[in-house]
């Protein structure tokens, strides 16, 4: 490796970083990140900070496990790839599948679909959803519904169901047959509803609404977070999603559980489908499933969903799609160690009294602060401080969330802009006093913008 001055001096040039402006990038370079260690990082500066992003929603196990490091290690000596591609397999991949399906029975899962990330794998789930109606007899059920606010990824597919326009302006036009209904975000809503109940209810009533208006014959699928992340994590009401649940099994609609984030405990439930009692017919997966040590992703499928595709018949039920990384063997290694580490620490069980906290403690934080305008959590280790700029809501101003983000950093904590929130999602092992290093960065961060 070249020496720091080396690194420094060439910091973004030959670089475009994703989500960031390459020219901004230039002109202000990013941190570099030298070394971690269990809830901790070190830039090339000698700063160490709380992570309180836990990489971007993904290191779940910590930047310290050293079974996951083992098994990577031992795995590209045995086998570093083969293809998957029908005709042959290998063995982590064949042992994955069988801990998914078993860590994943609550929720009716049974076969799994690997990838190399979680846009692959809501691209997965988004043309499993149309070819599942296709093999059934119903070409015409094409359309994908999700929600406003909702992230689902960055391919053409998971772009086009993305209901935040950041994502979406500069691209379009994006994939047609796209519908977003309005999602139940109490602090903003077009409902002015700030009952959680009521709100869901109201949002219920628009997706039927759109479902009659659009045909429900023309629909594959409803996809949503069961706790939305980049967008805010917005928190729906507890009745929200099974009750979505029943409206897509009364008009025939497949529901796609987006738990690339959500999964491997970061509700502090296995999953945010189980954390509301649901069963989808698919769920994505990514991040957590090998804690980010390797890029790796699942789709999984019902029971249901799997009988209609293997005993479809093959014109239409063959599958001619996947990736040259799908059921990659040092990825399926990593999982299995990760899967089985996560489970051993029950990382699950520290999540949601370590996210009560980190909700709180924020909570308080807005008692003491008006450009607070809304705290959201409260399920996990998942949190969201939203800055306003007045008592009418106006959204911060981006060199707002930056001070506050520089400050923050500055007192010890990591944490990530996402719109006007600060967003924290750190490591399912953090401890009691690094949760309090982040709450009390996040008030240097506020105070001085206040």
């Amino acid at each position: 490796m070249k020496d720091d001055n080396f690194l420094k001096e060439n910091n973004a040039r030959h670089i475009w970083h994703p989500m960031a402006h390459p020219g901004a990038m230039q002109d202000h370079p990013p941190r570099i990140i030298k070394t971690a260690q269990g809830s901790t990082i070190t830039d090339a500066d000698g700063n160490t900070v709380v992570d309180g992003v836990g990489g971007l929603w993904c290191v779940n196990v910590g930047y310290s496990c050293e079974p996951i490091m083992d098994a990577i290690a031992e795995q590209v000596r045995i086998l570093p790839y083969y293809s998957a591609f029908g005709g042959t397999t290998n063995e982590p991949a064949i042992e994955l599948s069988y801990e998914l399906r078993e860590m994943y029975a609550p929720e009716g899962m049974a076969r799994a679909f690997f990838t190399s990330g979680g846009s692959d794998a809501v691209e997965t789930a988004l043309r499993l959803a149309r070819q599942y109606h296709r093999v059934k007899g119903n070409p015409g059920r094409t359309k994908f519904l999700s929600l406003k606010k909702g992230y689902h990824g960055t391919h053409f597919g998971g772009a086009s169901v993305n209901g935040n326009n950041r994502f979406r302006i500069n691209y379009e036009p994006l994939m047609p047959g796209c519908f977003h209904l309005p999602t139940p975000y109490a602090y903003r809503n077009p409902f002015d509803e700030t009952d959680p109940q009521k709100l869901g209810d109201l949002c219920v009533k628009a997706a039927i609404d759109e479902i009659e208006f659009q045909g429900p014959d023309s629909i594959a699928c409803f996809i949503m977070e069961p706790i939305q992340g980049a967008g805010g994590v917005i928190v729906p009401p507890a009745h929200y999603m099974p009750t979505m649940r029943d409206v897509c099994d009364r008009y025939g609609i497949l529901m796609i559980a987006d738990e690339v984030i959500c999964g491997f405990g970061r509700t502090g439930d296995w999953c945010g489908s189980r954390h509301w009692g649901v069963q989808p017919d698919m769920m994505t997966m990514a991040k957590g499933i090998t804690s980010g040590y390797f890029p790796f992703g699942a789709c999984m499928v019902s029971e249901a969903v799997a009988e209609v595709f293997e005993n479809g018949d093959p014109d239409t039920a063959s599958i001619w799609h996947g990736y040259t990384y799908s059921a990659h063997p040092v990825g399926a290694a990593a999982a299995l160690a990760c899967i089985r580490e996560s489970q051993r620490m029950k990382i699950n069980e520290n999540a949601a009294p370590r996210g009560t906290q980190l909700y709180e403690g924020l909570l308080a934080l807005k008692e003491k602060y008006e450009v607070i305008g809304d705290v959201r959590g409260g399920h996990g280790l998942m949190t969201a401080v939203e800055l306003v700029s007045d008592t009418e809501k106006t959204p911060a101003a981006p060199a707002t969330l930056k001070t506050a983000f520089e400050t923050a950093y500055g007192a010890g904590a990591m944490v990530r802009i996402g719109g006007n929130n600060l967003l924290m999602s750190p490591p399912l092992v953090i401890t009691e006093a690094e949760v309090d290093t982040i709450i009390a960065a996040v008030e240097a961060g506020v105070q001085t913008v206040s």
